[in-house]
């Protein structure tokens, strides 16, 4: 039997880790499966790069805004120019945003500014909001409440606690797990925590490649190990995880 297609819902394409053979490591991806995903953007210029490869590549659709650790850039007038960008027809979500509290790369209030103007901008555009919190749970449900009803979003790259987890998912946000949950068996119960409609799979490459490609630089072509881990952790099959992770980023997409 083929193995379905996958959807890479969350990677960064335009990294200059993948300057050196972008075009091939697209071409391994889709070998692998992989023929859908969209490229993450983390500030104005990374937002105008994603656009221009999501124009060039099928398959391929691309987010605008400004990540966290670059919040200390936040502006009006930067925002303005992301919501901008966010017209481009193959742009498909905010972010990414949120908070880091374990690197701190910018200014707390800073960082709390531009995610909430990431959240009233979805709630205004309808754009799901993608959402990076690290060491910041707390602030991060607040946020989320702050914007319950008007706004939804995924928070990616799951590893946060079992509290920002329930929150999330109360208010209706899909969680998205990486290459982590195949050697960090303590998320197995918030694997097996998210609803099947509410689940996302992504490689967050070029970064956090999983076992057994674990330290080497993550492409999209990876995300069968990642699909196979969670069918793992949540007692099914990798195939099943594949179809209904792609079902439901299409639908968070809209794509």
């Amino acid at each position: 039997m083929e193995t379905p297609p996958l959807f890479d819902s969350h990677l960064h394409l335009t990294s200059a880790r993948f300057d050196e053979d972008r075009g091939d490591a697209l071409d391994r991806a889709r070998a692998a499966g992989v023929t859908e995903m969209v490229t993450i953007a983390t500030d104005p210029e990374d937002s105008r790069r994603a656009i221009r490869l999501a124009e060039a590549e099928p398959g391929v659709w691309a987010s605008a805004g400004l990540h966290p650790h670059d919040a200390a850039q936040f502006s009006d007038d930067l925002f303005r120019e992301i919501e901008d960008l966010a017209r481009s027809e193959t742009v498909v979500a905010l972010g990414e945003t949120g908070l880091d509290y374990h690197y701190d790369h910018s200014p707390r209030e800073t960082q709390i500014e531009s995610f909430r103007a990431h959240l009233d901008a979805g709630s205004r555009t309808g754009l799901p909001v993608v959402v990076h919190s690290r060491a910041a749970d707390e602030d991060t449900g607040e946020l989320l409440s702050e914007f319950a009803g008007r706004t939804t979003g995924v928070l990616h790259c799951f590893t946060a606690g079992k509290d920002l987890l329930e929150a999330g998912l109360e208010l209706g946000w899909f969680v998205s797990f990486s290459g982590i949950v195949s050697f960090a068996e303590e998320l197995a119960p918030l694997v097996r925590a998210v609803p099947d409609d509410r689940l996302l799979i992504e490689t967050d490459s070029p970064y956090l490649a999983p076992v057994p490609k674990r330290g080497r630089r993550n492409e999209p072509g990876f995300l069968p190990f990642t699909c196979e881990a969670v069918a793992r952790l949540r007692g099914t099959e990798s195939d099943e995880i594949a179809s209904l992770t792609r079902a439901n980023a299409r639908r968070f997409y809209g794509v």
